[in-house]
């Protein structure tokens, strides 16, 4: 009898506590020297578990990071012209770009009165070709230090690159705010840079494309008249898509010249370098019209696809 009763006392369940009185044995019970459910001992053991745990996870992804890093050469990429995803077919690129509000629009839309309306493009601009300014006083830049004046007689030195002379592009320059306040805007292109791609020129004039338009193809007669160097460019020529936006696009000149001079080929992400530029110079476009203009790079190499946007850039021009 004294057994079972010994047995029941046993079996006792503990006292019921209030919630308050069970958070502060949870915190620390005396009784057991435990805190949060575990004793000294037992909190060691699995601190150093995970500690050992996260060491070795630690030290697994340092050693592929390391490894990973070898195959990489900061200078170049791995897989170059077809064997990367951007291929061998460089595009074409405009500024000013549209806000970013609008990011899938290609308008560029102004009031050519209105000062502020024109300042968003300008400033567009500015921002673009502020790497193409040399600051001479800025003696600690090493990139201009790296640029050289070239020309095809002159092809930069091993090392150097070429400089892209904006400041005399008139009226397309910064002190005339590319014109845009006349109502004759200066549109920017830039041909995609791709890593060793080497253009190969329409050097033959008897051999040139027939949906080559038929000004450009006078264009390159006459600077391979002047000497074959002067034909070592990748073209560009601008046009309206349609009839009616010939029409209204007006006359069209090319700052400083009609593509981009070979010497600045092929791109080797040379210290300083900076992609050749062209300035289009719409001289009078008709006002309050909506006019499409698809500016296309002409090589040999360069492929034309206006679904995709391969060797060619769509914009539309729109002045008030």
């Amino acid at each position: 009898m004294a057994d079972k009763k010994v047995a029941e006392q046993y079996y006792t369940p503990p006292p019921k506590l209030g919630k308050w009185e069970g958070f502060k044995i949870f915190l620390w019970n005396s009784e057991t020297s435990q805190c949060l459910g575990r004793t000294g001992s037992s909190w060691a053991k699995i601190l150093f578990f995970y500690l050992c745990f996260y060491a070795v996870l630690v030290g697994y992804f340092a050693a592929m990071l390391a490894v990973f890093w070898q195959t990489l050469d900061m200078h170049k990429p791995k897989f170059q012209l077809d064997s990367s995803l951007i291929g061998s077919n460089p595009g074409l690129g405009f500024r000013p770009m549209p806000p970013e509000s609008n990011v899938e629009s290609t308008l560029i839309w102004y009031k050519a009165t209105e000062e502020k309306n024109t300042e968003y493009w300008t400033n567009e601009i500015d921002s673009f070709l502020k790497d193409y300014i040399i600051d001479k006083n800025d003696k600690n830049n090493d990139a201009n230090e790296n640029r050289v004046d070239c020309s095809f007689d002159n092809p930069p030195p091993e090392g150097k690159v070429c400089n892209v002379p904006i400041e005399s592009w008139n009226p397309c320059t910064k002190q005339n705010r590319y014109n845009f306040h006349k109502g004759s805007p200066c549109i920017f292109l830039k041909l995609n840079k791709i890593y060793n791609w080497l253009p190969i020129m329409y050097n033959d004039t008897d051999d040139l494309p027939e949906n080559m338009p038929d000004d450009l193809k006078q264009h390159i007669k006459s600077e391979k008249s002047r000497g074959d160097k002067n034909a070592n460019v990748v073209w560009v020529s601008c046009s309206g898509e349609n009839p009616a936006d010939n029409e209204n696009v007006g006359a069209i000149q090319y700052i400083p010249r009609r593509g981009f001079p070979g010497y600045f080929f092929p791109f080797k992400n040379t210290e300083g370098y900076l992609p050749p530029l062209v300035a289009v110079y719409f001289e009078r476009p008709r006002t309050g019209v909506l006019i499409n203009i698809e500016c296309k790079a002409w090589a040999r190499n360069i492929i034309h696809d206006r679904a995709e946007r391969r060797g060619s850039v769509h914009f539309e021009l729109m002045v008030d």
